[in-house]
């Protein structure tokens, strides 16, 4: 999708927002928000419609995304807060399982008659459709053959990550990304063109991907295997070797080694 079609299908997205007063306490929803955010609430939060209005907007999101949605409210940073590893941290994207969505997040600043700044809207973007496709599902056992209540479906998979670049939503297509490293609770997405950088963290990124495709070969990375161009030895550590954009050395820790042999075919 080039920049044009992508702009032109974010023009035609519903858009959900959230009024917020200086406290970042929820005053109002438009009915795109309160669908999705009521649901996810009740289900994975276990905060009941009954209390959306008034609540801390922090308390509306998962708790792993919390530190990033507060950068992005801005005012003082909260204790422990992972700095991002570039200047002016861009609109947040997150997951949430309660509808399985994926979400840009962006807040504008209300200012009142006296200048003053009165509240903020949180406005989402629901990136679904442009960056997942359902997950290829396998009939699972039955519960009366395993004598167990069914499980939640499988996550939608990943075709693209949204990263902000340039100032603008960029969507990056999986097929040619080379690796991806965490950098913290942020990710490194790596392709041939270069390196951008994602708000989503590793763990959220790579129950989404293709295991057939990417593997995770240490804590820090995963890789895209129809990429690599060698494995290397160098004493007792094995890499994983990309040309582009720069040579480069992937370790793989010792746990991974065998699979990774099982799946390369060596």
């Amino acid at each position: 999708m080039d920049q044009q079609s992508l702009q032109y299908q974010l023009q035609r997205l519903e858009v959900g927002m959230v009024w917020l007063d200086t406290a970042n306490q929820v005053t109002a929803f438009n009915d795109i928000a309160w669908h999705l955010l009521s649901r996810a609430g009740e289900e994975t939060l276990g905060i009941p419609r009954t209390e959306l209005l008034g609540i801390d907007v922090l308390k509306l999101h998962p708790a792993k995304s919390r530190e990033k949605v507060a950068l992005l409210l801005g005012g003082d940073e909260p204790a422990g807060v992972d700095r991002c590893p570039v200047p002016s941290p861009a609109p947040v994207t997150m997951m949430i399982n309660i509808p399985d969505r994926v979400l840009l997040l962006k807040v504008s600043k209300m200012i009142g008659a006296n200048g003053a700044i009165v509240g903020a809207c949180m406005i989402y973007y629901d990136l679904t459709e442009l960056t997942t496709s359902p997950a290829e599902s396998i009939a699972p056992p039955s519960p009366r053959e395993t004598g167990a209540p069914p499980g939640p479906p499988a996550p939608r998979r990943l075709n693209k990550i949204p990263v902000y670049h340039a100032n603008r939503l960029v969507l990056i297509d999986l097929e040619e990304t080379l690796r991806l490293e965490s950098n913290d609770h942020y990710t490194w997405i790596v392709t041939a063109a270069g390196k951008f950088l994602s708000n989503l963290a590793l763990s959220d990124v790579e129950e989404r991907l293709d295991p057939a495709v990417f593997f995770r070969c240490h804590r820090s990375h995963i890789v895209n295997l129809r990429h690599v161009n060698e494995l290397a030895r160098d004493g007792d550590t094995m890499y994983i070797v990309f040309a582009r954009p720069e040579p480069t050395r992937v370790p793989v820790s010792r746990s991974y080694v065998r699979q990774l042999r099982e799946m390369v075919g060596m």
